[in-house]
């Protein structure tokens, strides 16, 4: 987002049709606006286990990327909801988009945390596919993890469960809204695949 001709830093950047536009010097460029897809969900509904069966799927379509790989240091801040975080991931996604190839985002969030930064400008549409499952299976899930995933806390896996319900009751009239895909019975294969198909039929 720094401006190839004045070196000027856009917080907020600016495009107008496929072309990103310096708003100190008026500079214009090429810019690819491609859809993004935000595999999202609560904890424990296999968002990173089908994350890394994705890839061999999907071929050379798009880029899989795991999003807690940016969950470090001062971008794991709760101000604005972790706007930092937020913002960080859709400048790379976008910056990854110029290559040509989609980036698929797995990890926990919900449109309104991506849909009102500065960046969402940057992408024609981001689809959103949530993963979800019945309270007593993904309960159990959370607490069979290891102990260093700090998931012996009730109070986390409370509130991982009104997540999961606030998904199933809000889904339809987020903005964009949600598709829902449920994992309680189904085999890791299975829901992998699922998702897939989900992509492939999206994808450009």
């Amino acid at each position: 987002m720094i401006c190839a001709a004045c070196g000027e830093w856009a917080d907020a950047p600016a495009v107008e049709d496929s072309v990103l536009v310096c708003a100190r010097c008026g500079h214009r460029e090429p810019f690819r606006r491609l859809p993004m897809f935000a595999v999202t969900g609560p904890s424990g509904t296999g968002k990173s286990t089908v994350c890394r069966g994705l890839t061999k799927l999907l071929g050379d379509r798009a880029v899989v990327l795991e999003q807690d790989l940016l969950w470090v240091g001062a971008l794991h801040e709760p101000d604005d909801d972790y706007a930092s975080f937020r913002r960080i991931w859709l400048r790379m996604a976008a910056t990854i988009h110029q290559s040509g190839r989609p980036v698929v985002l797995c990890g926990t969030v919900a449109p309104p945390q991506l849909e009102r930064r500065p960046e969402r400008v940057l992408f024609s549409e981001i689809h959103y596919l949530s993963l979800v499952a019945d309270d007593d299976v993904l309960s159990k899930r959370l607490r069979a993890r290891p102990a260093w995933r700090g998931w012996d806390n009730e109070q986390r896996i409370t509130d991982m469960l009104d997540f999961n319900t606030w998904i199933k009751k809000n889904a339809a009239s987020t903005s964009p809204p949600m598709d829902l895909l449920d994992t309680t019975t189904a085999t890791v294969e299975e829901t992998t695949a699922a998702v897939a198909d989900w992509l492939l039929a999206r994808l450009p």
